[in-house]
């Protein structure tokens, strides 16, 4: 009969490469501890419950030029999965910090794309999904409703290199309905040629309303 791994012990060697140091339960890994999976050079440093990553952990991988290990990962655990709140690090100008749920990114966010645009609002399984603006790298701006990572349901969008701004309606990551006004185009680098002229309608708000209705019937 083997013995049970209770409390804190020494580094533990499995069979498959990996080493655990820190504290057992009834033979499973339960309280502080640190792993380390050699073939995968990755290394999880935190709390663990019942053999699973569950509490506040971090979760670094080696670099193959540095040689040194780099945190990916720090933030909540639960089930062996990112729950919670964290903060990934997917390349050194690649970032999102905000909730997570059962290893997604889900729930109020903020993302650092490397390509220098920045999502804030809500995500559902890794996708913008719910409220959110998006600053693009070039200066315009995307403040509305998002689904399944597109713009879906009512949005604004500024188009500040060439002063106009769009309020309506999305579908599907594409503009519908809605009006597309001048906004401060005199101050940005690239204008338009002309102003957009102006529509006399004794009331907008009701002719798009009646136009969104239509396109609702229409395609939804």
């Amino acid at each position: 009969m083997k013995a049970q791994k209770n409390g804190l012990r020494l580094t533990v060697y499995s069979v498959n490469g990996h080493e655990y140091t820190g504290e057992w339960l009834d033979n499973k890994k339960h309280g502080k501890g640190t792993e380390v999976w050699k073939k995968a050079g990755a290394i999880y440093n935190g709390d663990w419950k019942f053999g699973q990553r569950d509490g506040y952990g971090t979760f670094s991988k080696l670099c193959p030029e540095t040689h040194q290990h780099t945190r990916v990962y720090s933030g909540e655990w639960k089930h062996g999965k990112k729950h919670g709140h964290g903060t990934y690090v997917y390349s050194t100008s690649a970032v999102y910090q905000g909730a997570w749920s059962h290893g997604h990114r889900s729930g109020w966010g903020t993302m650092h794309y490397g390509n220098g645009d920045v999502y804030e609002g809500a995500w559902l399984h890794d996708q913008h999904h719910g409220l959110g603006v998006l600053q693009l790298a070039n200066g315009n701006r995307y403040e509305g409703s998002w689904q399944e990572g597109e713009k879906s349901g009512p949005g604004r969008f500024l188009f500040w290199d060439r002063g106009q701004v769009y309020e309506g309606l999305w579908v599907d990551g594409v503009a519908k309905c809605g009006t597309l006004s001048d906004c401060g185009r005199d101050d940005t680098p690239m204008p338009t040629k002309s102003p957009i002229p102006k529509v006399e309608l004794l009331d907008v708000q009701l002719v798009l309303m009646e136009a969104q209705s239509t396109f609702f019937k229409k395609f939804l």
